[in-house]
């Protein structure tokens, strides 16, 4: 049974260790627009911080911003001060890894736009097989080194182009 009432993505929240750095590379590089933002917000004589966001119970969030990348992506950035904070951000190949992809409409120029902004940018553009034939893509990574992808299909994917199509790794 599917969760009642879903609709869509709403946001996606990624913790960064330089709030500043961050919000002038969403702004300035990738173009989002900044929304607002909330914090400090701590909870000092109870267990709330843990109980609510299973952090630890004196972590401090200290700040969170708020952008929308293009038409309908919004993250939240959080900046936190914690006792147990971890500094080491996961690979993708590490359980709780992950990445951020961003549909655009000219690959290779978003791609030169990265390079002249001195982001580092992996090896690519890659083209897809299979069900996502159609579709190109590029990682590369934010200031802080989080994992970011650049993907774009102008012409759909040929999952997208073969209605009922049956597809197989």
């Amino acid at each position: 049974m599917p969760l009642p009432g879903l609709r869509r993505l709403d946001h996606v929240g990624f913790t960064v260790p330089d709030l500043e750095e961050a919000h002038r590379f969403l702004v300035d590089v990738l173009g989002c627009e900044y929304l607002y933002s909330l914090g400090p917000f701590a909870h000092d004589d109870s267990e709330w911080m843990s109980e609510h966001l299973d952090v630890h119970p004196r972590a401090v969030m200290v700040e969170n911003r708020w952008f929308r990348c293009g038409e309908q992506a919004v993250l939240e950035v959080f900046h936190y001060s914690s006792p147990d904070q971890q500094v080491v951000r996961p690979r993708n190949s590490d359980v709780g890894g992950h990445h951020l992809a961003f549909y655009v409409d000219d690959l290779d120029a978003a791609v030169e736009h990265l390079r002249e902004a001195g982001v580092r940018v992996l090896a690519g553009p890659t083209a897809s097989r299979g069900p996502a034939e159609g579709n190109r893509w590029i990682y590369f990574l934010a200031p802080w080194g989080m994992q970011m992808e650049l993907v774009s299909a102008p012409g759909g994917k040929a999952f997208d182009r073969q209605d009922g199509a049956s597809w197989t790794t």
